[in-house]
């Protein structure tokens, strides 16, 4: 007997995991991002447009990769009122669906406006890596009860997926800047070195004193020495 559920499970996780090679092969966060929303918008059923709300340090939320206007004007609206679905699915941890904006309750300061743009479903999820809460990936449509149940569900798995795609992205490139920083630092250090006739600690210490004076980040103090190594 055939087993269509089986089935479609079968061919879900074969999507998922192409979803998941080609988002491991972006090179940076941003490129990540934006794959991670195309994915969503053809893949999720019933979903038009896609972004993330992401997390920013301080607890400032931002939108990123917005597949279209309507997504950064609609989560906007969500940021000034401090109300709507991918603020609760942040906060409270949860997913969040409404199928009709013009008619829902939860978010009385939010949804009003937010139905004027001619959205009226919306699904967010979490985005989250263990207990570390990345931001919410917010899908949206102009039907009405555009997201069913399976919806629900495939794109919980996708945005699990999507999740460890970002953090894996995310702890790359900051692998990247601090290699960078590094590099800036022994850099700028080698030139104080030769200029002034000192070791390699003497050298960190005068840099290190110099950012603490002038209230500098210590590669910003190294970018310096580094460009103006002439006037040294």
């Amino acid at each position: 007997m055939y087993d269509h559920e089986h089935a479609a499970g079968d061919g879900l996780n074969t999507v998922l995991g192409g979803i998941a090679r080609t988002l491991q092969a972006e090179p940076d966060v941003e490129s990540t991002l934006v794959a991670i929303v195309k994915a969503a918008v053809d893949h999720v059923p019933g979903t038009e447009h896609a972004g993330i709300s992401l997390v920013e340090p301080g607890h400032r939320i931002r939108t990123v990769a917005p597949t279209s206007e309507v997504v950064s004007t609609i989560d906007e609206l969500q940021y000034r009122t401090r109300q709507g679905p991918c603020l609760d699915a942040i906060t409270e941890h949860l997913i969040f669906r409404t199928g009709d904006l013009t008619a829902e309750q939860r978010w009385p300061a939010f949804t009003p406006a937010a139905a004027e743009t001619g959205i009226r479903s919306m699904l967010s999820y979490r985005l989250f890596v263990s207990e570390h809460t990345l931001g919410a990936l917010n899908l949206y449509a102009r039907a009405r009860d555009a997201f069913s149940d399976q919806a629900d569900d495939d794109g919980r798995l996708f945005a699990a997926h999507a999740a460890i795609a970002l953090v894996g992205a995310q702890t790359e490139a900051r692998l990247h800047l601090a290699v960078e920083n590094r590099d800036t630092i022994g850099m700028a250090k080698g030139i104080l070195m030769h200029r002034h006739d000192i070791d390699d600690t003497q050298a960190f210490r005068l840099l290190f004193e110099s950012s603490q004076t002038a209230n500098m980040k210590l590669q910003l103090v190294a970018e310096w020495v580094i460009q103006h190594r002439r006037e040294l």
